[in-house]
């Protein structure tokens, strides 16, 4: 596939807005994964790398949407019950062998095939079991049931010839069902888009050893990975770098060489301790972007090679901010998905908040219904280093660049993280 081009993420200039940032994104980011064929118990959260096209209608006959009697609708009685002779029987998956008389009833079931009937004409119509009786070999009919009742038509899911799902799609179980109905057992998707994966700081250990005074454990590697799971990547963990450059360079260059995409959080930004910037600018290129947004320091992109390269912030609230809105978005792309704009809703803010004008940020937030509405309760604190306000809120109120104070009572659009990390 293609790859990206060299200055593909350049910009100058003043703090970046969000609207420009993910525009960037859209028009310098281009699919670099290749594509392979995977069994249906396989695809799920997969980008599909072809067309799905119908090629028989689904369901392919008339069939019962009930229990009951299947009749023609010109043999009833307008204004009066009407008596039909019971002539057979049709079941899911066993339909009446011979065609269905004029002037008949066959007992039929819900998911049956509706009878055919005599050259040019069939039975059309399906009387609920529980508006019938039958005496002597007869089913009684009430009248004021209309033409074509309780009857599903042939390709009332699926006409043949539909395209029924696009390329670029990520599969999800009901795509799967979908495609399991039209009778594939496999579908082309796109390969796993390669992402390896590291932290970086003399501070971090891995968790389950030994924590010296002054260091902490690496979360931030164990939050990212599982983003990048669910999003379909396969990842592939580097761990810790240590603040040297040329061990943080030997380690780019080498893992550039098996993955489609490189990330790391912490190191990028000017401190004498932050070493990823030179080495990334000695691989390749590397920009950092100044974006007008809270939580989250400049995200630095570049490439390492011709790889891209996408370096976070440290903090772990900040690595979930950019992440869900900025990284989402572009390894959607890298992959050859289409674009996921993520749903947010409308909730009623509980509380009072100040910031800046013309810059976007985003609050953590639990909801709670109150008088039949969702309303949304700020977490009490709010530092980018307090990763328990991601796991204990539901989600993000976002708040836009004009806003400058919000009242109680307002209504705010919040970003759920059921949708944010999937």
């Amino acid at each position: 596939m293609a790859q990206l081009s060299d200055d593909c993420f350049a910009h100058g200039g003043k703090l970046m807005t969000v609207e420009a940032a993910l525009a960037l994104i859209a028009e310098r980011t281009e699919r670099v994964t290749g594509e392979e064929t995977a069994a249906l118990d396989a695809a799920l959260g997969r980008v599909l790398a072809e067309d799905l096209v119908a090629g028989f209608a689904v369901p392919a006959h008339d069939n019962s949407a009930v229990d009951g009697y299947a009749v023609y609708f010109d043999d009833l009685a307008p204004e009066a019950e009407t008596r039909l002779p019971v002539m057979g029987r049709a079941t899911a998956g066993h339909p009446l062998e011979r065609p269905q008389p004029r002037g008949t009833a066959v007992r039929i079931f819900t998911g049956a095939a509706m009878p055919a009937g005599p050259e040019g004409s069939a039975p059309d119509t399906v009387m609920m079991q529980e508006d019938c009786r039958e005496e002597d070999d007869k089913v009684v009919i009430a009248p004021g049931i209309r033409r074509g009742a309780n009857r599903r038509l042939a390709g009332e899911d699926v006409a043949a010839g539909a395209r029924v799902l696009a390329t670029g799609r990520r599969l999800r179980p009901q795509d799967l069902g979908q495609a399991a109905a039209l009778g594939r057992t496999s579908l082309r998707v796109a390969a796993r888009l390669r992402v390896g994966l590291f932290s970086t700081g003399d501070e971090l250990r891995e968790p389950g050893r030994p924590l010296p005074a002054g260091c902490l454990y690496d979360s931030n590697r164990h939050t990212l990975g599982g983003l990048l799971r669910a999003l379909g990547c396969a990842v592939t963990d580097l761990g810790i770098l240590p603040d040297r450059e040329p061990v943080v360079r030997a380690a780019l260059a080498e893992a550039a060489g098996g993955h489609d995409l490189l990330i790391t959080s912490g190191g990028v930004s000017v401190g004498e301790e932050d070493h990823v910037k030179a080495a990334v600018e000695a691989l390749g290129r590397l920009h950092a972007w100044r974006l007008a947004i809270k939580p989250g320091r400049p995200i630095a992109l570049g490439q390492v090679g011709r790889v891209p390269f996408v370096g976070l912030p440290g903090n772990p609230v900040a690595v979930v901010v950019t992440f869900v809105n900025f990284v989402r978005p572009m390894i959607l792309r890298l992959a050859g998905a289409a674009p996921e704009p993520v749903p947010g809703f409308p909730v009623t803010a509980a509380f009072s908040h100040r910031k800046k004008q013309d810059r976007r940020e985003w609050l953590r937030a639990s909801l709670a219904e109150q008088d039949g509405r969702l309303v949304a309760h700020k977490f009490e604190r709010e530092g980018a280093g307090i990763l328990s306000s991601v796991v204990e809120s539901d989600g993000l109120v976002e708040l836009p660049e004009d806003l400058t104070r919000l009242e109680p009572g307002t209504t705010v659009k919040f970003l759920p993280f059921s949708a944010l990390m999937a």
